[in-house]
């Protein structure tokens, strides 16, 4: 796993995302800090309403990231099958930072909230930070990374900041 001199977070996961590929239809993979392939984002093409598909390495669909089509904000739900997991809404205030509030079907929710639009931002629940997204750990153009604390679902979490990153950046 690869580890950078700056990070102090024993079993924290980091995976490397790539800006700008978030289009509905392409697909992409997401890697750990090895550069081993251990998610892949299936852009669901010809369908009323965005839709994403967070696999495994395997094949087998996680999660399935899709747009509400008639709302007052933006919103957008993370399903496991045919069961809502999580809804992510955009916060209507925020007036230093931009803010997403994720709510679970099963009771809680997480704040994001930094610098969306850079990814430098982090994800934080009631008993504290779950992930931070940033470019600190990748020195590749138009990379960043997400540092998933140990003990978190590291599929649901990506599967948030993509949510963040589509709704952040609609023209793609």
């Amino acid at each position: 796993m690869f580890r950078n001199r700056h990070e102090d977070h024993a079993g924290a996961n980091v995976y490397q995302m790539h800006q700008q590929i978030f289009a509905i239809g392409d697909d992409f993979w997401i890697e750990n800090g090895a550069g081993q392939r251990v998610f892949k984002v299936d852009g669901k093409a010809l369908r009323i309403r965005k839709t994403l598909v967070l696999e495994g390495a395997d094949g087998r669909e996680l999660y399935a990231i899709k747009e509400k089509l008639v709302t007052v904000r933006d919103v957008m739900e993370i399903q496991r099958g045919e069961d809502r997991v999580a809804t992510v809404k955009k916060a209507l205030i925020s007036p230093l930072r931009e803010r997403y509030d994720v709510h679970f079907e099963a009771g809680g929710e997480w704040k994001v909230q930094g610098n969306i639009v850079d990814h430098q931002y982090e994800i934080e629940g009631p008993n504290g930070k779950i992930a931070e997204v940033g470019k600190k750990w990748f020195r590749v153009r138009d990379t960043y990374g997400v540092q998933v604390e140990a003990g978190n679902d590291d599929a649901l979490v990506l599967a948030v900041a993509i949510v963040v990153d589509q709704m952040a950046h609609p023209a793609r």
